[in-house]
């Protein structure tokens, strides 16, 4: 496989070298850079120097002819060095219109021209070709990839930065959140980050990215991904431990709803966070806005309520503002962990699953201890005013619909 940088370093010893060199040294030059790349050199060496692709395969017959030397003796033609200037012009000088419609094919698509005839089409060198072979020019894909480079456009895929309207008080809330942290820290008590992962597939379906395998031995699955209605899919749902390093994680068969978001963390709870804070009377939970356990779901607080009756614990909640669950703790601090520990191996099984979670470790020490979960999870279950009213709820006084406590009612 070439890569692009590869490409710049031949770019960068022609752009030295050229100027060394005559029309034939130039072509033989060319011709054993190629022969010293892997499949796809010549088109490499080509995009790289600007020379033609059938210049450089001259040169390639040239340095492999074993008669090259007793033929330039008997045709001294052969060896005739073109003087400056001459050859076959390049075409933006016979054809000076060439870039003009160029530019305005490429442009008119780029800045949104609603009559542009490659405004809904895929903006290929091959289909800029044909519409400028319908405006009169005579010119290959491989003239217009050429020529786009020499215009500064290079292919470039979607990025990722447009978040939309963040909320005024965003960076507040998440200062907010860092000195609650660290408080509940200082006294020593427990700090959750909590959310449900990308629910996944169980069965032998493809699974992002490579494991090593013996040679020309991959492992064989599914060509589609049509859900298999015997093992359905799992949600997983987390519970990061900010200060121990240590994760739940309760990966469940059904939907995923509030009461599975709070049972998670009332087994997580049990079976690590007691033990590991025996004398915590509080909690801090921080959480994304929305999902099973958004700040606007009624189903949310009553769930955390019954849990707070049955620990004890004073839990309060710190949710981040909208549109910024890409920061929550457990993304970068877990989750990322399980997604590359499985890497390229089928989820064939809940029992896979489970043991993959809880076998991913990390150098700074993450452990996470997993299980699975078969419990039913009604969907649409309502909240009355009345049920709601019963909530032990304090609002904190910055953006209280964010930031907020319940209390045992025991």
């Amino acid at each position: 496989m070439i890569h692009a940088t590869m490409v710049q370093s031949i770019h960068d010893k022609f752009t030295v070298m050229s100027p060394e060199l005559d029309e034939r040294s130039r072509r033989l030059w060319a011709a054993s850079e190629a022969l010293s790349l892997p499949y796809g050199g010549i088109t490499a060496v080509a995009q790289a120097t600007g020379l033609a692709v059938s210049t450089i395969r001259i040169g390639l017959r040239e340095l492999r002819s074993g008669t090259q030397q007793r033929l330039t003796d008997r045709i001294p033609a052969i060896r005739r060095i073109r003087s400056q200037g001459g050859g076959r012009k390049e075409l933006i000088h016979n054809d000076p219109a060439l870039l003009r419609d160029l530019e305005v094919l490429v442009e008119s698509t780029t800045r949104g021209d609603p009559m542009s005839v490659l405004r809904w089409t895929c903006k290929s060198t091959r289909n800029l070709a044909v519409e400028l072979c319908k405006h009169g020019h005579s010119v290959s894909h491989m003239t217009v990839t050429h020529l786009l480079h020499e215009m500064g456009y290079s292919l470039q895929g979607n990025q990722k930065t447009l978040e939309g309207v963040s909320h005024p008080d965003r960076n507040a809330q998440f200062e907010y959140i860092n000195t609650r942290v660290k408080t509940f820290q200082k006294c020593g008590q427990p700090v959750i980050s909590v959310d449900t992962k990308k629910k996944e597939l169980v069965g032998d379906f493809k699974n992002g990215g490579r494991e090593w395998h013996p040679e020309g031995n991959p492992t064989k699955v599914r060509v589609h991904d049509f859900e298999n209605k015997e093992l359905g899919k799992v949600a997983p749902y987390g519970v990061y431990d900010m200060t121990e390093n240590a994760g739940w994680v309760s990966v469940g068969t059904d939907h995923d709803t509030a009461e599975f978001a709070v049972q998670s963390i009332r087994q997580w709870w049990r079976q690590m966070g007691s033990h590991v804070y025996p004398n915590a009377t509080e909690l801090l939970i921080t959480a994304d806005s929305g999902g099973s356990n958004g700040s606007r779901v009624r189903l949310w607080k009553v769930a955390l309520q019954r849990l707070s009756d049955e620990t004890g614990l004073r839990i309060s909640v710190c949710h981040l503002p909208p549109g910024t669950s890409k920061w929550n703790t457990i993304e970068h601090r877990m989750f990322c962990h399980i997604t590359r520990n499985w890497r390229g191996r089928p989820l064939e099984s809940h029992e896979v699953i489970v043991n993959l979670i809880g076998s991913t470790t990390t150098e700074k020490g993450l452990r996470i201890h997993a299980a699975l979960d078969k419990g039913r999870y009604e969907k649409g279950i309502k909240v009355t005013d009345k049920e709601l009213a019963e909530v032990r709820l304090e609002k904190d006084s910055f953006h209280g619909e964010w930031n907020y406590a319940i209390s045992s009612r025991k």
